[in-house]
């Protein structure tokens, strides 16, 4: 009799099928406390597509039921649909919990882990507690969830904590339906469940702890086996043993992640709003990039030239132990891999390729099914002064919970792009984006892409129908898509780059698929239609089709791929392009010598081995070397990272970009760019104006395409979206030109949200 609550006359019986989050999450003590409430009479079971209910009872009692469900439920659940049905009364003679029921077609989202709660975290210090110290301390409202799940229905036996039997103590609150742990999956004690011990020294439990505290405190390199897998620990505030995990780890300047021990420890190291603060303490407990204050001890090798660092709170009962008082404020918690490969999650695996790097391994006996980093955010405030959450990197607290349509799709498996890569499976209303993967640039990476395609596919009972992938012909997941849909024979469709961009953005709104867009795509690197490099796109742009209104001024890219890791090519582009000359004044000269330079002009000249680009990011690395802020870079980004860590925030004037029919034109910035630089205006003052030229420059492009195609909504996406003085910037001034305009609030703008995109163009592509 459809969704929602009904009213129940003279209806003495009751079916219900529940749909959502609602596995491992209390929901069926919570149905089972409602219905002794009550007095009603009937059973609860979990199947693999959710939750079912029978009851009997009187007519205002099964209402009450009914308004309850949504009313009341339980804090991790997330109810998607209620379908209730009138039914003759069955007869039953008490409420019971009824083993879980299979259906090899159903399917459900499935919860991500959840962050030890403060009722655990009560138990864990509380020295009457049988679970005193107990490192693995959950109940049904926290702990490991989608990294230990095998299968479905969520029961014990589908998670790697089967082989761990319950002793009578834990049994008895598992099988209690008014306790908290009951059927919460991972629920153990020392006396049964997992142990901690410390390589090479051979010690177990609290000596394991203890000996692993005073190694970090020594400067020693500890690898820790985590939820999700592995993490790199060292003392933050020591430069040298943060230093040494650089070397060892390959990693020269790329940013290290923080673990501090509570807020205050925060605040003795970052400036902290009240939305951070509650995103460091949310459930999730994402990484958060906080301003840091100039008071902090945290050595500056934790993230050299930037002035955020990455800080998340302690998520496990583990971390709480390890960050007790008498330690340091932090420790860096960095992915446990060698640089640009997937997360570590196995002992044996993290021996042989962690071996080099820590000194000792902090392990333990439960089983990662699945890999799983440590998501990263940060707080946007908009023109509305309200804060939002900002995602850059999806993972563990968030996946696999999936990103609502208001249309039904078939199976699709979109798989995503090169760098940042997430795959997308989609089944109903449902799209289930993956945890980050990271850059399909090895073979370790790839057999991880490979790994959270099956898994996913046996999860969701999902075998696709459709294969959605990159316009890039040599990307490794363009490369999967099309053997496997030859293989099968299954539908592929190559979807492009940056209009999969604005199609997430669009998509994780909910925007309808009869209203157009201005998408203003910003990256790095997309493959274009016209077999050019794309990256500063505006784009009319609905779910099945766009059209490109303006792009930034195509320049060679000397040396091709070379050119991203080293800006000063295309600097010396810009510059020719511009018909400035290669002043020997100017770090971008001084880089190289004249032969190379003549190899360089050469090739911009000819136009060989240097495809053209209209790259917004490579227009961002340019000026960053013209700034002389980086000639080279060793991760993605950096050069136009540490660009915008120099800007002015009080600067207001703005270098001037010519927008014309088409191409957008950044020469006037660039020349004026030069004067200031050769007349020593500041490195800080100069990135302001560059930072305010682009955002003038977006606003003023978007009122042209208004002007022309009638369009007022605007959709940002694309990984320089992740600048966020830019975005600051940009989105007030469109707001104040009468614009709606959407930004990632779900799915991140970089690569990582291009796999949801993908996946809603190939379904409206079907129509």
């Amino acid at each position: 009799m459809g969704e929602g609550v009904l009213v129940l006359e003279d209806v003495q019986g009751l079916s219900v099928h529940i749909t959502g989050v609602v596995q491992g999450v209390g929901f069926r003590p919570f149905v089972y406390g409602l219905a002794q409430e009550h007095a009603l009479t009937g059973w609860v079971r979990n199947t693999s597509s959710g939750v079912e209910i029978a009851a009997d009872g009187h007519p205002q009692a099964l209402e009450s039921l009914a308004l309850g469900l949504r009313a009341r439920s339980p804090p991790l659940a997330r109810i998607d649909r209620v379908s209730i049905e009138k039914t003759p009364a069955s007869g039953f003679t008490l409420f019971e919990i009824l083993p879980s029921g299979g259906d090899l077609e159903g399917f459900q989202p499935v919860s991500p882990d959840v962050g030890v709660c403060s009722d655990c975290l009560a138990e864990l210090f509380n020295p009457k507690d049988r679970r005193f110290r107990y490192p693995f301390i959950n109940c049904t409202n926290c702990g490991p969830r989608f990294t230990i799940i095998t299968d479905i229905p969520y029961d014990r036996p589908a998670t790697t904590m089967a082989p761990f039997n319950m002793c009578p103590a834990c049994k008895r609150e598992y099988e209690d339906p008014l306790d908290r742990r009951f059927h919460a999956q991972p629920v153990a004690c020392p006396v049964c469940g997992p142990q901690i011990w410390l390589e090479p020294s051979g010690l177990v439990k609290e000596g394991a702890l203890q000996s692993a505290r005073k190694l970090l405190r020594a400067g020693l390199i500890v690898a820790i086996k985590g939820l999700g897998g592995f993490h790199l620990a060292c003392d933050a505030t020591n430069p040298e043993a943060v230093a040494k995990l650089r070397s060892r780890k390959g990693r020269l300047d790329k940013p290290f992640a923080l673990m501090m021990r509570n807020i205050p420890a925060v605040e003795r190291h970052c400036r902290l709003n009240q939305d951070e603060r509650a995103l460091l303490e949310s459930r999730e407990r994402p990484i958060v990039l906080l301003e840091r204050t100039a008071a902090s001890s945290i050595s500056s090798e934790v993230a050299p030239y930037q002035h955020t660092l990455g800080v998340m709170l302690p998520y496990t009962p583990l971390h709480y132990l390890l960050l007790q008082p008498g330690f340091p404020d932090a420790l860096v918690m960095t992915s446990g891999n060698i640089s640009e490969e997937p997360i570590v999650k196995g002992n044996e695996e993290a021996r042989e390729r962690l071996g080099s790097i820590a000194d000792a391994f902090l392990l333990h006996d439960r089983e990662i099914q699945v890999r799983c980093d440590d998501p990263v955010a940060r707080i946007y405030k908009g023109a509305s002064e309200s804060e939002t959450l900002s995602p850059i990197r999806r993972g563990r607290g968030y996946a696999p919970s999936p990103i609502q349509l208001p249309w039904s799709m078939p199976p699709i498996l979109a798989t995503g792009g090169e760098l940042k890569n997430t795959v997308c499976l989609t089944r109903e209303k449902y799209a289930f984006l993956s945890q980050h993967v990271g850059n399909l640039e090895n073979y370790e990476t790839l057999v991880s892409f490979k790994e959270t395609i099956d898994h996913l596919e046996h999860l969701f009972r999902l075998e696709p129908e459709v294969l959605a992938y990159d316009f890039h012909p040599d990307y490794l997941s363009t490369r999967y898509a099309q053997e496997r849909a030859e293989a099968e024979g299954l539908t592929a469709i190559a979807i492009q780059h940056h209009h999969a961009h604005i199609a997430s953005c669009m998509a994780e709104h909910a925007l309808p698929a009869d209203q157009p867009v201005i998408g203003v795509a910003l990256d790095g690197t997309g493959y274009g239609t016209d077999g050019t490099i794309w990256g500063g796109e505006f784009l009319v742009s609905d779910y099945l089709t766009f059209h490109r209104t303006h792009w930034l001024r195509p320049v060679p890219l000397p040396g091709g791929e070379i050119a991203i890791r080293q800006p000063w090519r295309t600097a010396l582009a810009w510059m020719h392009e511009t018909g400035l000359p290669w002043d020997e004044g100017l770090e971008c000269t001084q880089t190289v010598s004249e032969q190379e330079l003549n190899v360089i002009r050469r090739q911009i000249d000819s136009r060989i081995n240097a495809p053209l680009t209209s790259s917004m990011g490579r227009l961002f690395d340019a000026v960053a070397s013209l700034v002389g802020v980086r000639q080279s870079v060793n991760y993605e980004a950096q050069a136009a990272i540490e660009l915008e860590a120099l800007a002015d925030p009080d600067e207001q004037s703005a270098y001037p970009i010519e927008i014309g029919d088409g191409p957008i034109d950044p020469r006037p910035a660039l020349q004026d760019l030069l004067v200031d630089r050769k007349s020593g205006t500041s490195s800080a003052t100069i990135s302001a104006r560059f930072h305010n030229g682009v955002a003038r420059m977006i606003q003023a492009t978007c009122e042209a395409i208004r002007r022309q195609e009638g369009i007022n909504t605007v959709a940002l996406s694309g990984g320089v979206w992740q600048n966020m003085t830019l975005l600051r910037k940009t989105v007030p001034s469109l707001e104040e030109a009468g614009f709606t305009v959407y930004v990632h609030r779900q799915v991140p703008a970089n690569d990582g949200g291009l796999s949801l995109g993908q996946a809603v163009i190939a379904h409206h592509s079907l129509q």
